[in-house]
């Protein structure tokens, strides 16, 4: 009897846990199964393979890379979640050692010198005028709460969500952060590129400008004519500010989200380059898998578990508490007996408390915890459903942005041959000179919009790495 009284000691120590235990996410959509595919996969050429964490290497640009990799490292919001999740792991480092005891030490000295009569005590033989009394101590105490219900394990239980939680956020800041970088970075070298076309632009039509003036001067064009032109002329090289002024807030935006002073990479950047190439076929992979590794829902899966927990911990305040408090020490009136093993005192306090009357305070903190969980809930159901549609929706745009660049690509081939030609029949004396320019500027415009559909393509691209859930440097 003996021997299972001890052996039972520990389990009505630790007593039970009370509350809901965690069960895991809810389902919410047929996404969420294994074996099934996006509806909108046959909207792009796919990979077998399974999605790559660090996406824009595959694009080939190294400066692009270069800017990801410093964006991931020095970038601020990125710092910010760093410093949750040091804040997050410290808390729960607090919370489990909540669960044990408390111990301090401490030592007294006493030493009064005080007149006679100032303290009620009894004359004993001669009196003098002054007390002297002395009182030396070393001791140890120790307290510790009983977690006979559960609630600090449980509050240890919410704390390690919220720091799983906080790891997650960060992955997402990272997701978000190194698309945000590539869509600046390919706006940065479409604008460039654009704007060596407007220059090109402007230069043709200042030659079909002075050729125009010339036909005036012999009477074989009209004043009309010249000035439609100027006009023109004029409206071209107006357009060209815009684009300047866009480079430079792109070059500063890039500056920004690097973590680096407006103006750091304009040495580096401010020579044109080619819009990066995005790959032949792109790995999407499964819903499923997408959504275990989307950062936004394991943060939300997280905070869902957190607010479980918090229900646990609200219930356990309705029930009593039990906690001990042990004293040992040394002491008396001489130094030594602070020292002295025969000198041992202890002191052991079990007590026991319970708000069994609070007038429902304790049931309605217990209700608002039920109702941040069922809050959680619908912010994890949210998610899952956010996270499908957006995979969707950029599944959607990058197929049709590709369609829509082969179509750009077939009319600025047909504008170019046009051009060739037109400079063939110049040469050959059938046309005018300026027939010949207008042809190139007309081939001009169409490589222009195969530049802006090929800008709009690489932004449709990154954003399907973000909506799968790619960047973060965790994978």
């Amino acid at each position: 009897m003996k021997r299972l009284s001890w052996a039972i000691l520990p389990a009505l120590l630790t007593g039970c846990v009370v509350g809901p235990n965690y069960g895991g996410p809810p389902g919410v959509a047929s996404g969420e199964r294994p074996g099934t595919t996006f509806r909108r996969a046959d909207q792009v050429v796919t990979s077998p393979q399974a999605p790559v964490a660090r996406w824009w290497e595959g694009m080939g640009d190294l400066q692009l890379t270069t800017l990801i990799n410093r964006a991931l490292a020095s970038n601020p919001d990125v710092a910010i979640a760093e410093a949750r999740i040091r804040k997050a792991r410290a808390s729960l480092r607090e919370q489990r050692a909540n669960q044990l005891p408390t111990v301090s030490a401490s030592g007294t000295a006493i030493v009064a010198d005080l007149p006679a009569g100032s303290l009620a005590l009894p004359t004993q033989g001669e009196q003098s005028d002054r007390i002297r009394a002395e009182f030396y101590n070393a001791g140890l105490d120790a307290s510790w709460e009983i977690d006979l219900f559960g609630g600090r394990r449980r509050a240890a239980e919410g704390a390690e969500a919220q720091a799983q939680a906080a790891e997650a956020n960060r992955a997402d800041a990272q997701v978000r952060l190194s698309a945000e970088v590539a869509q600046n970075y390919v706006t940065l070298r479409e604008l460039q590129q654009r704007l060596i076309l407007a220059r090109r632009s402007a230069q043709l039509q200042q030659r079909s400008l002075a050729l125009l003036q010339q036909r005036e001067q012999r009477g074989a064009s009209s004043r009309d004519e010249v000035v439609r032109l100027k006009t023109e002329l004029t409206r071209t090289e107006a357009g060209l500010l815009p684009l300047e002024g866009q480079i430079a807030t792109t070059l500063d935006q890039l500056a920004l989200l690097t973590g680096d002073e407006p103006g750091a990479h304009d040495a580096a950047l401010s020579a044109p380059a080619p819009i990066p190439m995005i790959p032949g076929t792109v790995a999407i992979g499964d819903p499923a898998a997408m959504l275990r590794r989307r950062p936004d829902i394991r943060a939300a899966e997280r905070q869902l578990a957190a607010s479980n927990a918090k229900i646990g911990v609200n219930i356990a305040r309705q029930f009593p508490s039990v906690s001990i408090m042990g004293i040992i020490g040394l002491g008396g009136p001489n130094i030594a007996d602070a020292v002295d093993p025969d000198s041992v005192a202890g002191l052991l306090l079990p007590r026991i408390s319970w708000s069994f009357l609070d007038f429902g305070r304790n049931r309605a903190r217990v209700e608002q915890a039920r109702a941040d969980r069922d809050e959680a809930e619908a912010q994890y159901r949210k998610a899952v459903l956010g996270a499908l549609s957006d995979a969707e929706t950029s599944l959607t745009r990058f197929g049709n942005q590709r369609r829509n660049l082969f179509s750009s690509i077939a009319s600025r081939d047909g504008s170019r041959q046009s051009a060739t030609y037109a400079k063939q029949r110049y040469e050959q004396g059938a046309i005018p000179l300026t027939t010949s320019i207008e042809a190139e500027r007309a081939a001009l415009a169409a490589d222009q919009s195969v530049l802006e559909a090929t800008g709009e393509l690489d932004r449709a691209f990154i954003a399907l790495q973000k909506a799968i859930g790619l960047g973060w440097s965790q994978q």
